[in-house]
């Protein structure tokens, strides 16, 4: 969870995140940005992308009954990994 600090930002308050939150951010931004990479390069068929967004709803609705919403970003993780292995037909060279 966040805490508020005393300071002047765009709402008022700075709110300081850890990690882990700051991480399941860049989890659900590359999700979507795959997602709709995939289908724009046409390397995602529609039907891949539906079952890529279903296995998305079942883990944000099981999110819902676990005590920590972490396990919902690590499946989201997960989910990218997998997009990645499909929409560039295998691992990314980072060097």
């Amino acid at each position: 969870m966040g805490s508020r600090v005393g300071g002047q930002g765009l709402a008022g308050t700075i709110v300081r995140v850890g990690s882990p939150a700051v991480a399941a951010l860049i989890a659900h931004a590359a999700f979507w940005a795959l997602l709709v990479y995939g289908w724009i390069v046409r390397e995602l068929s529609p039907r891949a992308g539906v079952i890529f967004l279903v296995l998305w709803l079942v883990a944000c609705v099981g999110g819902a009954y676990r005590p920590l919403w972490l396990a919902f970003s690590s499946c989201v993780a997960m989910l990218d990994i997998a997009l990645v292995f499909v929409v560039a037909k295998g691992d990314v060279r980072l060097s």
